[in-house]
């Protein structure tokens, strides 16, 4: 009888129970209980799994689905399937189309009331949600849970492949296109594909020339977020990530990525023309300009030209005379980085580049290469005016004074 009583408050749409604290309205007692005990701190039912404690039985066995991996509400017009039935019952409207929700400040509509409230979030600034450990404030529960992870170092998405953990069921998705080589984000303006969404909307700003993410210090612009993040590096002077080999730091991942390379040898990028094989993309794509002649960087004072924008840049201080990069240890400057480079090496002693024939050290590359042609015996710096062949450049031009009577 009872039942049947609580039942008929549903349809009358009678709430008799009210909270003390916030004035929120139930038809029926057990709901206004469970609802009391978000506001106080009762939580009797605990996670065997996890031993996270929630208020309500309904909310344990929804939150048991993020160990189970259970999604046991499946649509049956696309085959997806969700852990809860809230879910499932706003995805559904996705297929007929309904967004009866309608924002007042920018009319946009959606398909959810959830959704709505969401979204109001934007226009008012409003972050209901803090942190308790570090006061950082949220628009939606569910990052709020998410960042708590950063403290418990909780990971409880796992890969059934790798065994591999995430802290969000998004960098899971994510991972696991690394397996099943999924690429679903398409551009359609040139079909290339991405396995993740951020990278397409990203993707899309080479083609619109669009660059939201400006530094506030020098002003460059930026089509993507992280782009901007590694750029501020340069200001802050930040090399979070270091070699653990030699303990040298960089800014960048990729940068120590292909460092790294050097201590391994491993040359992954080979040209297909001549084979020569590279320890960086960027390096086999200026090499390959050697056998195009390609040389897209122009000077804007002298027109001459180059297939790397590098070497433009340290050209030009030909012109100014600048020479930014000063050795820390005599002073001396110099207009290239890499000579720079090669000159610390007098102070250290350091000879990098050995001949595998003769064991030879030397503290440049060129001059290594330089070397080897006395044991290959190649010669490939001809005199145009009698022919005479040198192994290098200098003793080339040395012997062309010859001629000029120089």
């Amino acid at each position: 009888m009872r039942s049947l009583i609580n039942h008929r408050h549903i349809h009358f749409g009678e709430r008799r129970y009210t909270c003390d604290m916030c004035n929120k309205a139930f038809s029926d007692k057990s709901l206004l209980i469970r609802h009391r005990r978000k506001h106080g701190s009762e939580r009797p039912y605990n996670c065997d799994a996890c031993n996270k404690a929630l208020s309500d039985k309904s909310l344990l066995i929804r939150h048991q689905h993020i160990h189970s991996g259970e999604r046991p509400y499946n649509c049956d017009m696309c085959n997806n399937s969700f852990s809860r039935q809230s879910r499932l019952t706003a995805h559904k409207d996705i297929h007929n189309g309904e967004r009866p929700y309608n924002c007042d400040e920018c009319n946009k509509a959606f398909s959810d009331k959830s959704l709505l409230i969401r979204h109001r979030r934007i226009h008012s600034g409003e972050r209901p949600y803090t942190c308790d450990m570090c006061s950082k404030a949220f628009s939606r529960q569910i990052h709020l849970t998410g960042h708590k992870r950063i403290h418990s170092g909780e990971r409880p998405y796992t890969c059934e492949m790798c065994s591999k953990a995430f802290s969000h069921q998004s960098h899971l998705t994510d991972h696991k296109r690394i397996h099943n080589g999924e690429q679903p984000y398409i551009c359609d303006m040139c079909s290339k594909a991405f396995s993740q969404q951020r990278h397409l909307t990203a993707h899309k700003r080479i083609h619109s020339g669009e660059r939201p993410y400006t530094c506030e210090m020098c002003n460059k612009a930026f089509r993507d977020k992280s782009l901007l993040i590694k750029h501020l590096r340069i200001h802050g002077g930040e090399r979070p990530y270091t070699c653990d080999m030699c303990s040298k730091a960089f800014s960048q991942q990729s940068h120590l990525k292909a460092h790294k390379r050097i201590h391994s040898g491993e040359r992954p990028y080979a040209c297909d023309i001549c084979s020569k094989a590279f320890s960086q993309q960027g390096h086999l794509t200026a090499h390959k300009r050697i056998h195009s002649g390609e040389r897209p960087y122009t000077c804007d004072v002298c027109n001459k030209a180059f297939s790397v924008k590098s070497l433009l840049i340290e050209h030009r201080h030909i012109h100014s005379g600048e020479r930014p990069y000063t050795c820390d240890m005599c002073s001396k400057a110099f207009s290239r980085q890499s000579n720079l480079t090669a000159h610390k090496r007098i102070h250290s002693g350091e000879r990098p580049y050995t001949c595998d024939m003769c064991s030879k050290a030397f503290y440049r590359q060129r001059c290594l290469t330089a070397h080897k042609r006395i044991h290959s015996g190649e010669r490939p710096y001809n005199c145009d005016a009698c022919n005479k062949a040198f192994s290098v450049k200098s003793l080339l031009i040395r012997h062309k004074r010859i001629h000029s009577g120089g």
